[in-house]
Protein backbone atom coordinates (compact mmCIF):
# COMPACT_ATOMS: atom_id res chain seq x y z
CA UNK A 1 0.00 0.00 0.00
CA UNK A 2 1.14 3.71 -0.80
CA UNK A 3 1.44 6.13 1.68
CA UNK A 4 -0.20 9.35 0.46
CA UNK A 5 1.19 12.49 1.49
CA UNK A 6 -1.80 14.06 3.96
CA UNK A 7 -1.82 17.11 1.22
CA UNK A 8 -3.44 14.21 -1.40
CA UNK A 9 -5.83 13.17 0.51
CA UNK A 10 -7.68 16.54 0.85
CA UNK A 11 -6.44 17.32 -3.03
CA UNK A 12 -8.40 17.25 -5.76
CA UNK A 13 -7.67 15.11 -9.13
CA UNK A 14 -7.98 17.21 -12.06
CA UNK A 15 -7.66 17.34 -16.12
CA UNK A 16 -6.27 20.14 -17.59
CA UNK A 17 -5.67 19.66 -21.36
CA UNK A 18 -3.08 22.66 -23.10
CA UNK A 19 -2.81 22.92 -26.53
CA UNK A 20 -0.65 25.26 -28.96
CA UNK A 21 -0.55 25.91 -33.01
CA UNK A 22 1.63 29.22 -32.78
CA UNK A 23 5.11 29.22 -32.83
CA UNK A 24 7.68 26.65 -31.12
CA UNK A 25 4.42 24.74 -30.26
CA UNK A 26 5.83 22.25 -28.30
CA UNK A 27 8.02 24.75 -25.72
CA UNK A 28 4.90 27.01 -25.41
CA UNK A 29 3.21 23.92 -23.58
CA UNK A 30 6.19 22.95 -21.81
CA UNK A 31 6.61 26.91 -20.41
CA UNK A 32 2.93 26.20 -19.31
CA UNK A 33 3.57 23.01 -17.70
CA UNK A 34 6.68 24.66 -15.65
CA UNK A 35 4.20 27.94 -14.67
CA UNK A 36 1.55 25.32 -13.32
CA UNK A 37 4.21 23.69 -11.02
CA UNK A 38 5.61 27.30 -9.96
CA UNK A 39 2.19 28.00 -9.05
CA UNK A 40 2.04 25.13 -6.68
CA UNK A 41 0.03 22.90 -9.13
CA UNK A 42 1.40 18.92 -8.66
CA UNK A 43 1.91 17.86 -12.08
CA UNK A 44 0.88 13.82 -11.37
CA UNK A 45 0.96 12.63 -15.17
CA UNK A 46 1.29 13.75 -18.40
CA UNK A 47 0.00 12.24 -21.42
CA UNK A 48 2.14 11.72 -24.78
CA UNK A 49 1.80 15.03 -27.67
CA UNK A 50 -1.01 14.56 -30.06
CA UNK A 51 -1.23 16.50 -33.33
CA UNK A 52 -4.53 17.76 -35.08
CA UNK A 53 -5.79 19.96 -37.45
CA UNK A 54 -7.40 22.58 -36.38
CA UNK A 55 -10.86 23.17 -35.76
CA UNK A 56 -12.68 24.69 -37.44
CA UNK A 57 -10.80 25.79 -40.01
CA UNK A 58 -8.39 23.15 -41.18
CA UNK A 59 -6.14 25.90 -42.96
CA UNK A 60 -5.01 27.68 -39.79
CA UNK A 61 -1.72 25.67 -38.45
CA UNK A 62 -1.83 22.16 -37.22
CA UNK A 63 -2.68 22.29 -32.76
CA UNK A 64 0.03 20.51 -31.08
CA UNK A 65 -2.29 18.65 -27.51
CA UNK A 66 -1.67 17.16 -24.38
CA UNK A 67 -3.45 16.29 -21.27
CA UNK A 68 -1.98 16.31 -17.95
CA UNK A 69 -3.38 14.66 -14.67
CA UNK A 70 -3.00 17.44 -11.72
CA UNK A 71 -3.73 17.62 -8.13
CA UNK A 72 -4.10 21.20 -6.27
CA UNK A 73 -6.20 22.26 -3.39
CA UNK A 74 -7.24 25.49 -5.68
CA UNK A 75 -10.88 26.09 -6.15
CA UNK A 76 -12.23 25.33 -9.77
CA UNK A 77 -12.63 29.01 -10.42
CA UNK A 78 -9.13 29.88 -9.19
CA UNK A 79 -7.54 27.44 -11.05
CA UNK A 80 -9.40 28.62 -14.45
CA UNK A 81 -7.82 32.44 -13.05
CA UNK A 82 -4.59 30.75 -12.70
CA UNK A 83 -4.63 29.18 -16.27
CA UNK A 84 -5.84 32.38 -18.00
CA UNK A 85 -3.44 34.21 -16.74
CA UNK A 86 -0.44 31.83 -17.59
CA UNK A 87 -2.16 31.92 -21.25
CA UNK A 88 -1.79 35.62 -21.27
CA UNK A 89 2.45 35.61 -19.78
CA UNK A 90 3.01 32.79 -22.61
CA UNK A 91 1.60 35.70 -25.36
CA UNK A 92 -1.37 34.79 -25.80
CA UNK A 93 -4.02 37.47 -27.39
CA UNK A 94 -7.92 38.38 -26.76
CA UNK A 95 -8.82 36.94 -30.29
CA UNK A 96 -12.00 35.38 -32.26
CA UNK A 97 -13.50 32.05 -31.09
CA UNK A 98 -11.00 28.72 -32.43
CA UNK A 99 -8.52 31.33 -33.84
CA UNK A 100 -4.76 30.19 -33.54
CA UNK A 101 -3.11 30.93 -30.39
CA UNK A 102 0.29 30.41 -28.37
CA UNK A 103 -1.30 28.43 -25.45
CA UNK A 104 -4.76 27.24 -24.38
CA UNK A 105 -5.09 25.24 -21.08
CA UNK A 106 -9.12 24.08 -20.49
CA UNK A 107 -9.66 22.36 -17.11
CA UNK A 108 -11.43 18.92 -18.72
CA UNK A 109 -12.44 17.52 -15.32
CA UNK A 110 -12.03 18.57 -12.29
CA UNK A 111 -12.63 16.10 -9.85
CA UNK A 112 -15.91 14.12 -11.28
CA UNK A 113 -17.40 17.91 -10.78
CA UNK A 114 -20.55 18.85 -12.71
CA UNK A 115 -20.85 22.75 -12.27
CA UNK A 116 -23.05 25.42 -14.41
CA UNK A 117 -22.15 28.71 -12.77
CA UNK A 118 -19.46 31.04 -13.02
CA UNK A 119 -17.38 27.78 -14.81
CA UNK A 120 -19.01 25.22 -16.64
CA UNK A 121 -17.47 21.59 -15.57
CA UNK A 122 -16.78 19.42 -17.31
CA UNK A 123 -15.62 21.52 -20.46
CA UNK A 124 -18.68 21.52 -22.38
CA UNK A 125 -17.17 20.30 -25.48
CA UNK A 126 -14.85 18.07 -24.22
CA UNK A 127 -16.55 15.29 -25.58
CA UNK A 128 -16.74 15.80 -29.32
CA UNK A 129 -12.83 16.36 -29.42
CA UNK A 130 -10.03 14.12 -30.32
CA UNK A 131 -7.28 15.89 -29.10
CA UNK A 132 -9.33 15.49 -25.40
CA UNK A 133 -10.68 12.39 -26.00
CA UNK A 134 -7.18 10.57 -26.64
CA UNK A 135 -4.62 11.84 -24.41
CA UNK A 136 -7.32 11.19 -21.72
CA UNK A 137 -7.82 7.71 -22.89
CA UNK A 138 -4.18 7.42 -22.57
CA UNK A 139 -3.82 8.25 -19.03
CA UNK A 140 -7.18 7.00 -17.51
CA UNK A 141 -8.57 4.07 -19.56
CA UNK A 142 -11.54 4.02 -16.82
CA UNK A 143 -12.72 7.02 -17.19
CA UNK A 144 -16.24 8.34 -17.50
CA UNK A 145 -17.58 11.30 -17.89
CA UNK A 146 -18.75 13.22 -14.69
CA UNK A 147 -22.52 14.51 -16.60
CA UNK A 148 -23.58 11.87 -19.68
CA UNK A 149 -21.75 9.10 -17.50
CA UNK A 150 -20.19 7.52 -20.79
CA UNK A 151 -17.39 5.28 -20.82
CA UNK A 152 -14.10 7.30 -22.84
CA UNK A 153 -13.81 4.39 -24.99
CA UNK A 154 -17.60 5.17 -25.72
CA UNK A 155 -16.97 8.49 -26.66
CA UNK A 156 -14.03 7.69 -28.81
CA UNK A 157 -15.93 5.77 -30.66
CA UNK A 158 -18.87 8.01 -31.23
CA UNK A 159 -16.56 10.68 -33.27
CA UNK A 160 -16.31 11.00 -37.15
CA UNK A 161 -13.99 8.34 -38.86
CA UNK A 162 -12.17 11.86 -39.65
CA UNK A 163 -11.59 12.40 -36.51
CA UNK A 164 -10.30 9.34 -35.58
CA UNK A 165 -7.89 9.22 -38.38
CA UNK A 166 -7.12 12.93 -38.51
CA UNK A 167 -5.08 12.99 -34.86
CA UNK A 168 -1.54 11.57 -34.66
CA UNK A 169 0.43 10.71 -31.17
CA UNK A 170 4.02 12.42 -31.68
Amino acid sequence: MIKQDISENRAKFIYLGIGSNLGKRKYNIEKAKFRLIQNKIKIIQSSNYYESISWPNPKHPKYLNIILKILTDYSPLRLLQICKSIEKELGRKKSSKNFPRICDIDIIDYNKKVMNEEILLPHPRMHLRNFVLFPLFELNKGWIHPKSRLHIKRLILSLTNRDITSIKQI
